[in-house]
């Protein structure tokens, strides 16, 4: 009930400060694909680490990241979705649009899920 509380919050924070900000998320596209892929060899160095024994701190360490990046994608997303900024989704993608922002919540709410769920 938290995580969704939390992810709750995050989306109505994000899609807030989208429709408020100056600053241009969707010109950051360089900075969300390094952030990509750091993510995705830290999930090759996990799973090459975890068979020889689980490491909650490496587990947690990578759920905040995947918290953060998927906040970020949401952001980017949700400028995308609104226009008037670099980059803009035009008004026949909005089922691709929709499609980006909802997965973009799933994955934050997984996440969310890794970070304050029972380690039993």
């Amino acid at each position: 009930m938290i995580c969704l509380g939390i992810t709750a919050m995050v989306c109505l924070s994000v899609t807030t400060f989208s429709f408020q900000t100056k600053i241009d998320i969707t010109s950051c596209q360089g900075v969300l694909f390094v952030l990509c892929m750091t993510m995705f060899f830290c999930g090759i160095m996990l799973c090459i680490v975890l068979p020889f024994g689980y490491v909650p701190l490496l587990h947690a360490i990578y759920a905040v990241l995947g918290a953060t990046l998927f906040t970020m994608f949401l952001a980017f997303d949700m400028q995308l979705l609104m226009g008037n900024k670099r980059y803009t989704i035009s008004p026949e993608e909005y089922i691709f649009a929709t499609l980006n922002i909802y997965l973009d919540i799933v994955y934050l709410f997984t996440f969310l899920l890794q970070i304050f769920g029972s380690h039993d």
